[in-house]
């Protein structure tokens, strides 16, 4: 039952992360993104 869960949530996840950056220029732009905001938050 766990198992399932954690499948399904793990897959919604996924999917909700492909559909944010669906290319390649876009995944960097996401990571650029994260990394500045890490560096602003330190």
């Amino acid at each position: 039952m766990i198992r399932n869960s954690l499948l399904a949530l793990t897959l919604t996840g996924m999917a909700l992360s492909l559909s944010a950056c669906n290319t390649v220029r876009g995944v960097g732009q996401d990571l650029e993104s994260a990394a500045n905001s890490v560096d602003k938050a330190i």
